[in-house]
């Protein structure tokens, strides 16, 4: 415990950051609306000011962020503490498996109820129509046992190598540690650049914007939204990967304080299970029917 505190609870010290951090996101949400549509006088497609609020966010992050290690290392995290911790990254993992559930229920939504139809003359009719087939007639679905089974096979692999260096670092094998987690930071690049490369072959080939498709949009839009989010996750685990990679080679974390490499290794796993779902869902049972 921290000299001087007399409890498990850690106060902390006034900080600027929430501020800075609350003001840089306001003025990225105004960049944004500005860059789309534009505001203040600025024409549309003016990207600086989104950017700049973008920077400072970053800025907040890191330098908070840093904060909280520097906490953790003088002691201020005691038992009760890493217990909030722990509980704080369960709530917020809870909070990313709603997110996901948004995109899985309008999916099935279209993938299962497609087949009702409303009363004659109901405002929704044409709508439910529209859903008469899912996937779509006309809309080529995504091969799921080439790229993305690639994908799967990569995730899987990286929960293994994930797990391997989280009980190297309980053990004290540090060097065991930093290899499993470099396999795993590289097998999350590798699961990028495949998706990036579907992303591509799927517009050149114009599989989800047929034009003799009623229903190719929501098709395209409702594949796009799960799988793209799920790959901006994937971006996020492994850029949190990566910092925990740079604290273990500079020495950071032991077998018994590890939390930062701990929360990690759990939205990893989150985001290996959430793919499982998306690939066996949306690729495999409602997207080997199109064409």
């Amino acid at each position: 415990m921290a000299a001087g505190v007399k409890h498990d609870y850690h106060l902390v010290n006034p900080s600027p950051w929430p501020l800075i951090g609350s003001i840089s996101a306001t003025v990225m949400a105004l960049g944004g609306v500005t860059w789309m549509k534009g505001m203040f006088g600025l024409p549309a497609h003016t990207a600086w000011l989104f950017f700049a609020g973008l920077a400072g966010v970053l800025f907040t992050m890191i330098v908070w962020w840093r904060d909280v290690t520097i906490e953790a290392n003088t002691g201020d995290h005691t038992p009760v503490v890493s217990l909030g911790l722990r509980y704080g990254m369960i709530l917020f993992i809870a909070s990313e498996v709603m997110f996901f559930v948004a995109w899985f229920w309008i999916f099935f939504e279209m993938a299962l109820f497609h087949h009702v139809r409303g009363d004659a003359g109901s405002s929704i009719d044409d709508v439910r129509t529209a859903w008469a087939t899912w996937p779509p007639h006309g809309v080529e679905a995504v091969p799921a046992f080439q790229l993305p089974l690639v994908n799967t096979l990569t995730l899987l692999l990286s929960g293994t190598t994930v797990t391997w260096a989280h009980h190297a670092l309980q053990v004290g094998d540090r060097r065991g540690a930093k290899i499993g987690l470099f396999l795993t930071i590289c097998l999350g690049v590798l699961f990028t650049s495949i998706q990036a490369y579907e992303y591509n072959h799927i517009l050149e080939h114009n599989y989800f914007f047929s034009p003799a498709a009623a229903n190719a949009g929501l098709y395209g839009s409702s594949f796009f939204m799960a799988t793209g989010f799920h790959g901006f996750h994937v971006l996020i685990g492994t850029i949190f990967l990566s910092v925990c990679l740079a604290r273990l080679i500079g020495g950071g974390f032991t077998p018994q304080k590890h939390f930062g490499f701990e929360a990690a290794a759990w939205y990893w796993h989150f985001v290996d299970v959430v793919w499982l779902f998306l690939f066996a869902f949306i690729y495999v049972i409602f997207g080997a029917h199109g064409g």
